[in-house]
């Protein structure tokens, strides 16, 4: 290209491409019918966003794995991966909201069209299908479409495109290996293990202690709480015992490895500290964005009850009961949520040494002035 082009005027119609965009919309009933269905529109635009965010956040999602793929990840791509997060959270926020729009299309509007979209489904969505693959969904934990894989209504360059996401690393991958690289579960005399076993044993003596010996409780009472409260051989056997996470994993209960699920629990417990909160941001914003993908999904089969009722989808698939379903079998990083089962009080945490206190600080010296 011409560098003396590079800061030539341009119109906002021309670099928008607007043309294109606007012209994108061809309803099909205004082909086979002499009244076209007034809703068709509405329903193609509504794609057509999705799409369109679809698009901005897998840019998004791919700069963040790309700046995890680099083992010396610094604190700075740390919190520019999260801003980057952030805006994903902030966009699946609004095509969640975009549902309601949807639902100003009433059923007997749809039904003027819906004999038009026949085998078109947002099941045949490229995109999304790469956002949860990115994100870490893998083939085996999803739902068959039809008894079939997921892939079969793409194209054979799709489906490679599909595989080769799976097989290059998803975010899920990326913050597994980087959590594990977490420098400070063991830090020369202190043992985080060890330490928190000890905390939690404590912990949990003194509120069974506490529980048995209240005057305020009838005994049904007394065994609903020490139930609630657990013992070192309920969840906390996650953490506590490398051999039964790995017995867990084996079964399919748990994903995450065990070093990175000590690395969680140790950024989670003690947050607070400078150094650990930013990774506890991000931590955060990866649940985020789990937990609005399950929700869009959620609202999306409520959206085709509404619409449809318990008919089958266009695509084929059995409409809402597949939908509802992908909602609850889809998460992906459900271990990260389930680190708040393994927290215990603030006044509970064990004391970490003055050197790893400093390192988690930001400390400086009067020497270093």
């Amino acid at each position: 290209m011409d560098p003396s082009k590079k800061y030539t005027a341009i119109h906002y119609h021309s670099y928008l491409e607007l043309d294109k965009i606007l012209g994108a919309q061809v309803p099909r009933s205004g082909k086979f019918e002499e009244n076209p269905a007034h809703d068709e529109t509405l329903f193609i635009i509504m794609h057509q966003v999705y799409e369109l965010w679809f698009k901005q956040i897998i840019h998004e999602i791919e700069s963040v794995c790309d700046m995890f793929r680099d083992e010396k990840l610094n604190e700075e791509n740390i919190n520019l991966a999260v801003l980057r997060l952030k805006r994903v959270s902030e966009i699946l926020e609004l095509v969640i909201k975009q549902i309601f729009v949807m639902e100003t299309l009433t059923p007997l509007d749809f039904l003027d069209f819906r004999h038009y979209l026949f085998p078109a489904s947002g099941f045949q969505s490229l995109q999304f299908r790469v956002i949860e693959s990115m994100m870490g969904l893998r083939e085996e934990d999803r739902l068959t479409y039809n008894r079939h894989s997921y892939k079969i209504v793409f194209t054979e360059e799709q489906k490679e495109k599909l595989t080769k996401i799976e097989n290059g690393g998803s975010l899920f991958e990326l913050i597994e290996d980087w959590l594990e690289r977490i420098p400070f579960l063991k830090f020369e005399d202190f043992n985080f293990l060890e330490s928190y076993k000890s905390a939690v044993e404590k912990m949990l003596s003194d509120e069974e202690a506490a529980i048995s010996a209240t005057e305020y409780l009838s005994p049904k009472m007394k065994n609903m709480r020490l139930t609630m409260l657990g013992s070192t051989n309920t969840y906390f056997k996650q953490v506590l015992s490398e051999e039964a996470h790995a017995e867990m994993q084996k079964k399919g209960e748990v994903r995450l490895s065990y070093k990175a699920t000590l690395a969680a629990l140790l950024i989670n417990l003690y947050r607070e500290k400078p150094i650990l909160t930013i990774p506890y941001n991000l931590l955060m914003e990866i649940m985020n964005i789990d937990e609005l993908l399950t929700t869009w999904r959620y609202r999306h089969a409520q959206m085709v009850m509404r619409m449809i009722g318990n008919k089958v989808g266009t695509g084929g698939s059995s409409g809402h009961d597949y939908l509802a379903k992908t909602a609850e079998k889809h998460k992906i990083f459900k271990d990260l949520h389930n680190i708040s089962s393994l927290l215990i009080p603030r006044s509970e945490l064990p004391d970490l040494p003055i050197e790893l206190e400093k390192q988690l600080s930001f400390y400086y010296s009067h020497n270093s002035r």
